[in-house]
């Protein structure tokens, strides 16, 4: 930016890299200012004060009509005529600056012209309605929305509903914070007039809410700067270190960036890709932490080369020719074209080494990319003009869906206070990381790091996400605690009932604004009479762990392993099977329960008796290897059978009692059931069933799996017993 105000005193950091044109002369902005005191051009003239600004504003867009800031500059000088800063200037120049780096840049023609007039409201005469009839209401809905978030305190004693109240005002139109974050900017490059303690109150406000923001809203050029200028007023001491190294290292006669940066044009010369090679110095921040993280710092350290070309195939292009010609360094490859970030960034981040030990980080991009990486949101122009995704009359669409400004709202109405959003709202702009977890539709959600499970059903399903009952990470089961890793595949497991409710143990698991908002407003909702209210179980309902009686369900009072099944029990009847070995009595195998129309096979056992198993039992492998005699068998007539089957699943309320009902609709007798302590949320149900028709199994099994909450159901396989 070169919208500096003229006050030698200002500890403004040099912030190299965002200074766009070099040639172009330092703007002075009291000479601008008394130039506006003096009078105002000619009706049919564009003011000298504004040229600047007009300049900048048709570099991004030739056929800018320039007659609205003509108007909205006069009105605005007008205005604040006699108004002076506290730094001695007219106070013009502060809409100026704020317009200017808005220029710089890219936005469009609304939101300069609302810049110019965003103080005007809120320290003149003027009023939103005559905004509105000489500039249209998009305009004086930004100047309205910038007029609020200057009432506002964004520091620690701030009143939660009036930031609420504030963000609910502008977070519809990303561009009022835009102004805003300009604003601040401008206000930060002229802060050294105020008293110490204040110059530290502001600049910690900006640190903790404001540069998130601009994060968010992907504008690094803002972001940068501010961070350079908050750095030299909270840390003056880091920061004379950290410029003392940066002018050691400028003093270097060689510049291994420079040899590197043309290294690598000589490459993609030869390659034939069009591009053009930049060195992007670091700017204060950025060394100093390079310096905590490494100690030492060697020439490429203070900067990195940035490779800027047309399409994005020759991203991967220049990509592939770097690493052939050079040394990577694998670890540093990221790919946020594939995956952008959640702020619209996108880039390839690579290193490169050379012999010495030098390593250059490698920024790769399109222009357009680099436009946006810069800009973020600003260089998306007006999201409401017409053709830009055609809104419905009434409707203000949201340019950065999906993103996390987009969210914002959802969150504010789902928040069951105030307090809860604002905490809610610091913890989210406190997470500066990111990673990416893939849905198995090819899907991708952002999340913050440390997310787990939980978060990412809430990003997927919203309020839904409270019928969640586990997951599956890369494949595997994995319980809804489980913190999800960059890279990570992702598949929820939703039930079915829509009175889920979500447990209490999620919030400790919950890192992300929407899940917390959702969970909390749910559990604050009281539950409908007969309903549990924390996940405990109703009375009549199986408790993990309770084994309940065949007869009547009722729990018993103690926990006991699964039974093995007794098919040969008193009164208990079981398929036919015709042993070719006559006289023999027939048991069927306890460790595998075969039923027809199991493919089975028999072994002559002690006591003149035949055990059927099933053919790929392993009990019938072990009992073949040791020499067992091998009988023939079959299947006769009766289909009836008695089969023992396994149940796993995520534990909730009514398990139990959902399960025993999609049996007993199925036409099958419970012998017994046996639930076994939950391990990790996972509860494992053992059921001993007595089907009129071996033909009814697979339906059986079918029905089972379709209970909410159970995510497999298998033939029970106990370990075979010695024979």
């Amino acid at each position: 930016m070169s919208a500096e105000a003229t006050n030698p005193a200002t500890p403004v950091p040099s912030t190299p890299g965002t200074h766009r044109r070099k040639s172009r002369p330092r703007i002075d902005l009291l000479r601008l200012g008394r130039a506006a005191l003096l009078g105002t051009a000619a009706r049919d003239r564009l003011p000298d004060a504004i040229g600047h600004v007009a300049e900048a504003h048709r570099a991004h867009h030739p056929d800018a009509d320039l007659e609205p800031l003509r108007r909205a500059y006069l009105l605005a000088e007008s205005s604040h005529r006699g108004q002076m800063r506290k730094s001695g200037e007219p106070y013009i120049t502060h809409p100026l600056a704020v317009t200017l780096i808005l220029a710089e840049l890219g936005a469009e023609t609304t939101t300069l012209t609302a810049s110019l007039l965003h103080d005007t409201v809120e320290d003149t005469d003027v009023t939103l309605d005559q905004v509105r009839e000489q500039f249209g209401e998009e305009v004086r809905y930004l100047v309205d929305g910038v007029t609020k978030l200057e009432k506002v305190d964004y520091g620690a004693a701030a009143e939660p509903e009036t930031f609420r109240k504030m963000l609910v005002a502008t977070g519809s139109d990303v561009r009022v914070m835009s102004i805003k974050l300009a604003d601040r900017l401008h206000n930060m490059r002229t802060l050294s007039v105020m008293r110490r303690e204040k110059q530290e109150r502001i600049a910690k406000v900006t640190r903790d809410v404001l540069i998130p923001l601009a994060e968010r809203l992907g504008v690094q050029a803002l972001k940068t700067e501010l961070e350079d200028l908050v750095f030299a007023i909270l840390h003056p001491e880091e920061y004379k270190h950290t410029r003392e190294l940066i002018a050691e290292n400028a003093a270097q006669r060689d510049d291994p960036l420079a040899e590197m940066a043309e290294q690598t044009r000589a490459v993609l010369r030869e390659a034939g890709i069009p591009s053009e090679v930049l060195i992007r110095p670091r700017h204060f921040v950025s060394v100093h932490r390079i310096s905590r993280k490494r100690g030492r710092l060697r020439g490429a350290d203070f900067g990195r080369l940035l490779v800027l070309v047309n399409e994005d195939a020759d991203c991967y292009g220049v990509l592939g020719e770097l690493h052939t010609c050079m040394t990577p360094v694998i670890s540093e490859f990221k790919d946020f074209i594939a995956v952008p970030k959640f702020n619209l960034y996108q880039s390839l981040h690579t290193a490169v080494a050379r012999e010495d030990g030098e390593i250059a980080e490698v920024l790769i991009r399109t222009h357009q990319m680099h436009k946006v990486a810069e800009a973020g949101v600003i260089a998306l122009g007006n999201p409401y003009a017409p053709g830009s995704d055609d809104p419905a009359e009434g409707e203000r669409a949201d340019p950065t869906r999906p993103g996390w400004l987009s969210r914002l709202l959802e969150w504010q109405e789902a928040a069951p206070d105030a307090d809860i959003f604002w905490s809610t709202l610091r913890e989210d702009l406190a997470q500066d990381r990111e990673i990416t977890v893939f849905r198995p539709d090819g899907g991708a959600l952002g999340l913050p790091e440390g997310a787990s499970c939980v978060d990412a059903a809430y990003a997927q399903y919203g309020e839904d996400a409270h019928a969640c009952i586990g997951a599956r990470v890369n494949g595997r089961l994995a319980t809804l605690s489980t913190v999800l890793r960059d890279g990570d595949t992702v598949q929820l497991l939703m039930g079915q009932d829509p009175a889920s409710e979500p447990s209490r143990e999620w919030l400790e698991h919950a890192h992300t604004p929407a899940a917390r908002i959702a969970i909390q407003r749910r559990l604050a909702t009281p539950p409908a009479p007969g309903e549990p209210s924390d996940g405990t179980p109703e009375p009549g309902t199986a408790r993990p762990g309770a084994q309940a009686s065949p007869d009547t369900g009722a729990l018993g009072s103690t926990a006991r392993p699964p039974a093995r099944p007794t098919p040969d029990a008193p009164g208990a009847r079981t398929a036919d099977a015709v042993v070719d070995l006559p006289g023999a009595s027939v048991r069927l195998a306890g460790c595998c329960t075969p039923v027809p129309p199991d493919e089975i096979t028999g072994f002559a056992v002690r006591g003149g008796a035949v055990t059927i198993h099933r053919v790929q039992c392993s009990g019938a492998a072990r009992m073949k290897s040791a020499g067992r005699t091998e009988v023939g068998v079959r299947w006769g007539d009766t289909t009836e059978c008695r089969v023992t089957l396994v149940a796993e699943s995520f534990g909730r309320p009514h398990l139990l009692a959902d399960l025993t009902e999609a049996i007993a609709l199925q036409g099958v007798a419970i012998v017994s059931a046996t639930v076994e302590p939950p391990s990790q949320q996972r509860v494992r149900h053992t059921y001993t069933l007595q089907l009129p028709d071996a033909a009814r199994l697979p339906a059986l099994m079918r029905a089972m799996r379709n209970v909410p909450g159970v995510y497999d159901v298998n033939r029970a396989q106990h370990p075979a017993a010695a024979y």
